[in-house]
């Protein structure tokens, strides 16, 4: 299967850590940073995975550490959003694909369980754990996204950093950021894109709620003491 994990951004709300330093680098251990544990996880899970890695920000340092991977560049990820990136990313796709953003640490067991398994029909994941004080966050009806965003009041629970779709989503997805990129639109979060196909264009997107699995994005350093956590409970003898 494949997979397109977007690691281009230059974490500006962990600056001054992040100022010369991507934060898909940050250590889990000695010898494993968060990008590396991604990687690691779904070839541990799905031996025979395409991984796609969009780069931009000290995007020689990742390429340094990360090996067997197919490599794209978004040179202006100072000036851009998500949506820019998957757009240089967009000849990927063209089939069952699965997004992740390049800062969630996840549990060896959402990874196997849910993440590396193919899919009939086009869902994100979400945390109906957490309702106050998401980031971007998901409202949702029964099984179906009505709206993602971070302005939201109320909502259903927090987008965990990861969305799978099959072929013809994936398709779609990649006509809409083209339309929005066309239109000057690039500074914006590829999620965006999938919200406006539900209100354009009737697009069935569908939740798969992980509140019982392990996960967290890495956003500051209370994060990063959690993903070392999910990391160490996983990997009790390194």
């Amino acid at each position: 299967m494949r997979y397109i994990i977007l690691a281009a951004g230059a974490g500006t709300r962990l600056h001054p850590i992040t100022l010369r330093y991507p934060k898909t680098l940050f250590s889990l251990t000695r010898d494993r940073t968060v990008l590396e544990y991604m990687v690691e996880s779904i070839r541990a899970t799905d031996p025979k995975a395409e991984i796609v890695v969009v780069v931009g920000f000290q995007k020689e340092l990742i390429e340094r550490r990360i090996k067997s991977v197919i490599w794209v560049h978004n040179p202006f990820y100072a000036v851009t959003n998500s949506i820019a990136s998957l757009w240089f990313a967009r000849d990927f796709l063209d089939q069952e694909v699965t997004i992740l953003n390049g800062d969630i640490v996840m549990s060896r067991a959402l990874m196997s369980d849910i993440v590396t398994q193919h899919t009939e029909k086009p869902f994100v994941l979400m945390d109906s754990s957490i309702l106050r004080d998401g980031d971007y966050n998901i409202l949702a009806d029964n099984d179906r996204v009505v709206v993602m965003s971070k302005a939201l009041s109320g909502y259903s629970g927090e987008y965990a950093g990861v969305t799978k779709l099959n072929a013809e989503s994936a398709i779609r997805l990649c006509k809409r950021i083209q339309e929005q990129v066309n239109d000057g639109i690039y500074n914006s979060w590829y999620e965006d894109a999938l919200v406006q196909m539900i209100f354009e264009d009737h697009f069935e997107l569908f939740i798969k709620d992980v509140a019982s699995y392990q996960w967290t994005e890495v956003d500051n350093v209370d994060d990063l003491v959690h993903a070392k956590k999910i990391y160490a409970k996983d990997n009790p003898l390194r």
